[in-house]
């Protein structure tokens, strides 16, 4: 299934910049000082590298979560792949878990639930959040209820891999 279009939010680079800063600006202003920022890859990783440098924060980790398997297509449940952060290295601290978007909430709701007997406090922030979303993320950009084009996934990639899902 292919959305149209017109069914479609465009996000480019340079809105990328923009909508970063202005994600920053509203977790400073919210007096949220994160120790960690934990990315959900790979589209949080744009993000985490974004606001790491915007509230000064060094201490970046990832977690690699397979839940989209191309447009509108998910497996059941997401997967966390190895390897998995060490709680210990969380342990005791504020954790600002990140994400291009919160759409069905599942890949969050995995990473936040992963974190929240181990840290101090765990809060989310992404670029786009969806209505359905099971997740309710402290930091939000936009909200949309359209399949979003993200500049770095948007072209196929330059090579092809076995298994790999390319039609967006």
């Amino acid at each position: 299934m292919t959305a149209a279009p017109e069914d479609r939010e465009n996000l480019t680079y340079s809105l990328f910049g923009d909508a970063i800063r202005d994600l920053a600006q509203t977790v400073a202003d919210d007096g949220y000082l994160p120790d960690i920022i934990l990315s959900v890859a790979r589209g949080g990783l744009f993000v985490a590298g974004g606001l790491g440098y915007a509230l000064a924060v060094k201490n970046l980790h990832v977690m690699n979560v397979e839940f989209y398997t191309g447009v509108g297509t998910t497996l059941d449940m997401p997967v966390m792949l190895p390897p998995v952060p060490n709680v210990i290295d969380l342990s005791g601290a504020k954790v600002l878990v990140t994400d291009d978007v919160a759409d069905t909430g599942k890949t969050l709701k995995l990473v936040h639930d992963f974190c929240v007997d181990h840290v101090a406090d765990v809060r989310c922030a992404v670029i786009y959040e969806k209505p359905h979303s099971l997740v309710k993320c402290e930091y939000v950009w936009r909200h949309t209820d359209k399949w979003i084009n993200f500049p770095w996934s948007v072209l196929p990639p330059v090579v092809s891999r076995a298994g790999q899902v390319l039609d967006a």
